[in-house]
């Protein structure tokens, strides 16, 4: 069970089965002569330096600034709170964002309550799985030992924050919470906190680079990434850590959450199209930037349910099932 079982959205788009399967593979996109130029640069919000939105997101940004001429910046930020609130407020115009927290803000609900955020989506990139990382040394084998301890949830504005007081709250675990970005939680490991709560990409290189210096274990915490999977909807599933990506002696039962690719409404459908574009078409260059570029897959991109793709990017998918 390294990875959670995709989702589909063939009924939306009117593909058959048949059709859905032959969905086009990428560096095969027919792609579009007429399609034209976006008129004007671009950001895109992205996440902690050093974790997978980062760095997947740069090389999103350079190819797609390379492919249209037109400048595509990819500007990190806290993580997937953060990015919600620009594309509302207009200051970025792409972003990344877990799928709980996209939910929380089209739907304003929980850190969103002041308002729904209008959201387009663009395609379901990878998923996320929620890494609790202590030094090699420590007692811990449980979440519950964590009670008392210093740990780190992530910064106040991303998607790791939210899901961590999610799971803490759901295993009635009361922690002293710091709120660290991700090197600086690696950088304190074992010194300032005892623990720290991450949620990306396989790999993220902050974390598998303590391997190599302090020695770090994960914490199997499948009974409460179980239920919270089972009692709240935002696409959480129980999925696993495999023993290599971090070479550890045994694969480490986990949340996983899938990651959005999403656009603020009014995003002009040159840049919507010519992003998706570039990111199938371009497929194998993204690898090389990171592993998890090879996760997208238009049979389960198009899974961004309940918020509708932009309409550009439907019109990619559907010129390009056959």
């Amino acid at each position: 069970m390294d990875r959670p079982i995709l989702l589909n959205r063939r009924s939306l788009l009117g593909l058959g089965t048949a059709a859905a399967a032959a969905v086009l593979v990428p560096g095969c996109s027919r792609g579009r002569s007429d399609e034209p130029a976006p008129a004007r640069p671009a950001r895109l919000a992205t996440g902690n330096a050093g974790g997978v939105y980062a760095t997947y997101g740069a090389g999103v940004a350079r190819m797609v600034s390379e492919v249209t001429g037109v400048s595509l910046s990819a500007v990190q930020t806290e993580g997937s709170v953060q990015n919600l609130r620009m594309l509302a407020k207009g200051t970025a115009d792409l972003a990344f964002s877990v799928a709980d927290s996209a939910l929380d803000a089209y739907e304003g609900q929980e850190g969103f309550k002041s308002g729904k955020v209008a959201l387009w989506a663009l395609a379901r990139t990878y998923d996320n799985y929620v890494h609790v990382v202590v030094p090699i040394g420590s007692r811990a084998t449980t979440l519950h030992v964590l009670e008392g301890k210093a740990v780190s949830l992530g910064s106040r504005n991303s998607g790791t924050h939210v899901v961590a007081e999610r799971l803490l709250k759901l295993a009635g675990v009361k922690v002293h919470p710091r709120y660290l970005s991700l090197n600086q939680a690696t950088a304190q490991l074992g010194r300032k906190i005892d623990a720290l709560i991450w949620s990306g990409g396989l790999p993220t290189l902050p974390i598998r680079k303590l391997q190599s210096s302090l020695g770090f274990r994960l914490l199997d915490i499948g009974p409460t990434a179980e239920r919270l999977a089972a009692r709240r909807f935002g696409g959480y599933v129980l999925s696993s850590i495999p023993p290599s990506v971090y070479g550890l002696p045994n694969s480490v039962f986990t949340l996983a959450v899938p990651n959005y690719l999403l656009a603020r409404r009014g995003l002009s459908d040159p840049w919507a199209w010519w992003t998706l574009n570039t990111m199938f078409r371009r497929q194998t260059d993204l690898m090389k930037v990171h592993p998890e570029a090879a996760s997208l897959d238009p049979r389960s991109a198009i899974a961004t349910m309940p918020i509708p793709l932009h309409p550009a990017a439907e019109r990619w998918y559907r010129a390009n099932h056959t």
